[in-house]
């Protein structure tokens, strides 16, 4: 083993003096975590400017205009009342608003047993949470008329008298309504994902590196002269596979470090995240072995490390949420390392417990014993021919 350590010394020592190292391993990451968490400093406060166009001048488009700018919503929406619909829809498009409420003519005619008439929520792709908000309160405002007239419709049919009806039933509410309760777990910011997604991602250049270091001293003859040594080559692979998971390890965990000490990122429990980043690593060094053993030239391995950092951060979620990604893409990633240790890293964020870790770890491992064996087997026919 000391000679396994004196090989990991030396291929550190390579990388110390390569200040691409420096940059990728260390700097990018933490300029990109921080940059990210600028950018989503104030996304935990909602707040939209709704334009209304009221078109009825009825009791219930006043009741709806009122319940809009009501108290409860005040500091969620901004109400401005507009004109008429084309100019809602073009200071939408303008973004003066996030979204625009029509309230059709006719609307108040369901206060008198009439049918309701939808209501018209004008939405850009500028602001589309604006837009959910907004076309969410006015569905629930119609839902409650439903069910006031469908009260009225029953008691009047079973014989109620008809004197106060129309007043008690517009006094009901629905059983069941959203409210706002506290979860349990803790919100996680923008910074607290995308830090250890960046983190990863700039990690995986760590395979190209190394790729790179191998077909380097295999071409100047370093490889040669270290078979000829005292040396096994099983030495020679824990060194290479020491230095990369040392590196990779250094590299992620400097990311951890600093968005908690400066952006105040919460990753998790210490221990937790120690695994996560050590499974992490030991990924990266499986992806090297198997870049190695498929490459035979240093531009192949070029490319390949490069295919596969890119590939692996697209599938995995590392640029896209995946709570908000398609169904498939979020299938696939559990089909990549750091799908898995993102995974893992948002639940931890977000308040779980140590023992969350356990399935991706597992995960993670499984992966690189795949990626191992397949190491193994192109080498071994590579030696043979």
């Amino acid at each position: 083993m000391r000679a396994a350590f004196v090989i990991a010394a030396k291929d550190l020592r390579e990388r110390a003096r390569d200040r691409s190292a420096w940059a990728l391993g260390f700097l990018a990451p933490v300029a990109i975590a921080g940059l990210i968490s600028f950018a989503f400093g104030g996304a935990e406060t909602f707040h939209a400017d709704v334009a209304v166009v009221d078109q009825d001048r009825g009791v219930l488009a006043q009741a709806f205009t009122g319940f809009l700018a009501g108290p409860e919503l005040a500091s969620v929406l901004t109400v401005t009342p507009v004109g008429d619909a084309a100019e809602a829809r073009a200071r939408v498009d303008r973004g003066d608003f996030g979204a625009a409420v029509v309230i059709p003519a006719g609307f108040s005619a369901a206060a008198h047993g009439g049918p309701v008439r939808p209501l018209t929520v004008v939405t850009t792709v500028d602001s589309p949470l604006a837009g959910q908000v907004t076309r969410s309160i006015a569905g629930s405002f119609t839902a409650q008329l439903d069910a006031d007239r469908l009260a009225v419709a029953t008691a009047a049919a079973a014989g109620a008298p008809a004197g106060d009806l129309a007043a008690r039933a517009a006094a009901l509410r629905l059983p069941e309504q959203v409210v706002r309760q506290p979860s349990g777990t803790r919100t996680i910011t923008g910074v607290g994902y995308y830090g250890p997604a960046m983190g990863m991602f700039f990690t995986f250049f760590a395979i190209g590196f190394t790729a790179r270091g191998y077909f380097l001293e295999q071409r100047n003859g370093t490889l040669d002269r270290i078979a000829v040594a005292p040396v096994s080559p099983f030495a020679v692979l824990a060194g290479k596979s020491l230095a990369t998971f040392a590196y990779s390890a250094a590299s992620l965990g400097t990311v951890c470090l600093v968005t908690s000490l400066v952006f105040g990122a919460d990753w998790g429990p210490p221990a937790a995240v120690a695994v996560l980043v050590a499974a992490v690593a030991l990924s990266v060094v499986c992806l090297t072995a198997f870049v190695i053993a498929v490459s035979r030239t240093e531009r192949q391995a070029d490319e390949l490390s490069a295919m596969l950092a890119f590939g692996l951060v697209l599938v995995g979620g590392n640029f896209v949420f995946l709570g908000a990604a398609p169904e498939f893409l979020r299938v696939l990633a559990l089909g990549t390392p750091n799908g898995w240790a993102l995974r893992a890293f948002t639940d931890l964020a977000g308040g779980a417990g140590g023992g969350s870790v356990v399935v991706p770890v597992l995960a993670i491992l499984v992966i690189c014993a795949v990626l191992t064996t397949v190491a193994g087997l192109v080498h071994r026919r590579a030696v043979r021919r």
